[in-house]
């Protein structure tokens, strides 16, 4: 993770402010997700439209187009759920700016055939630095390239979008499984019993190490 900021195309602009309520009107809103709107969020932009018709890039079904909306908050930060509910109600893929006074950070679930389970995101810019867009032949792998410094994974070379999200969905369920190993071996208080949950919590994390360097992943996605 980096804290990497793109220099989006002229183009490519669109600067559309839309009304918090609006995203209230969309879908529904529980009183807690809509309190989070009205304390963190200053103000919601659509900002930029990257399709085939504004860069020149090829569409797919899988990626039409990537918005890019910017979210100035009031305070240090916005919830991830506010993030959500914006993007459930914009179908295309959304890379998300989070403006604070002390800088921006991107973030994005990612969109393959459906919402993500969980929000990525860059460290914080505190300098506002921007950087070309990266060299990119298509919408998706344009997508993928605009994702990558945001994931706990590389990306592979050719690899799709939904085996990225499958990548991603056993990165997290093996965190969670070591996480949960490490609680019991903390409170484990029999020695073969703290035998065997450390044998296994070693083996779990060599998965995960294997899973997120680029060369092995490939083979272990499909092994899990």
């Amino acid at each position: 993770m980096t804290d990497v900021l793109y220099r989006w195309p002229e183009a490519a602009r669109f600067g559309k402010v839309i009304p918090k309520t609006k995203f209230y009107e969309l879908g529904a809103v529980t009183p807690a997700v809509r309190a989070r709107f009205v304390a963190e969020v200053e103000g919601i932009t659509w900002a930029y439209k990257l399709a085939e018709s504004t860069i020149n890039l090829p569409s797919s079904s899988e990626v039409p187009e990537i918005q890019v909306v910017v979210i100035r908050a009031k305070g240090s930060n916005v919830d991830d759920s506010v993030l959500s509910t914006i993007d459930k109600a914009i179908k295309q893929p959304v890379i998300f700016e989070v403006a604070t006074a002390g800088g921006r950070r991107m973030a994005a679930t990612l969109k393959a055939g459906g919402m993500g389970a969980r929000y990525y995101s860059t460290e914080w810019n505190r300098r506002d630095d921007r950087r070309p867009l990266p060299p990119s032949i298509t919408l998706s792998n344009l997508y993928a390239a605009l994702l990558e410094p945001m994931l706990p994974i590389p990306i592979q070379a050719g690899e799709g979008l939904s085996d990225l999200a499958d990548r991603l969905a056993v990165v997290s369920r093996l965190e969670r499984e070591i996480a949960a190993l490490e609680r019991k071996l903390r409170t484990e208080p029999q020695l073969n019993r703290k035998v065997e949950l450390r044998r296994t919590l070693m083996t779990q994390q060599g998965r995960l190490v294997d899973l997120t360097d680029s060369t092995t992943a490939s083979t272990m996605t499909k092994a899990n």
